[in-house]
């Protein structure tokens, strides 16, 4: 008999499966369910500050858009609105981030390192931690 073998949907997407682009107005609005949970359309757009909010019907399109992509999913219904929450996780997305920035760059990461440096928003703390990542991850490597 084969062994059984158990994949989590986070692994599932951010591995087997291509992750959406999202829009700046989309992240926004992941950022919203990710960090406030499951919510309406109307509690996601009361969720902007209110000299930058968009409209309910620029939230909703984008709310569909994203559900479309399969990046949310409707979990409930409460009278005649629609609950969301996300179905990515944030470090899925930001990897997709990150991933298409390096893309831009021909996967090169030593003009994305250099702008940070130069920029100021590298710290020795970021290199710090950077290299505890790496040492961490060489060992387990080896124990492979």
């Amino acid at each position: 008999m084969s062994p059984t073998i158990v994949v989590d949907i986070t692994t599932l997407i951010g591995d087997c499966v291509a992750l959406p682009k999202l829009t700046r107005l989309e992240h926004q609005i992941m950022d919203a369910l990710w960090n406030g949970g499951p919510s309406s359309i109307r509690e996601i757009q009361e969720g902007f500050p209110e000299k930058q909010r968009p409209a309910y019907t620029t939230v909703q399109t984008m709310v569909y858009r994203l559900e479309a992509k399969k990046a949310i999913k409707r979990v409930k219904k409460i009278g005649n609105a629609h609950v969301f929450e996300a179905a990515i996780s944030r470090s899925a997305a930001q990897r997709r981030l990150i991933d298409d920035l390096l893309s831009f760059f021909g996967g090169r990461i030593q003009p994305v390192v250099a702008h940070l440096i130069e920029s100021g928003k590298l710290t020795l703390d970021d290199v710090e931690e950077a290299k505890r990542t790496l040492r961490r991850l060489a060992k387990k490597d080896k124990s492979r």
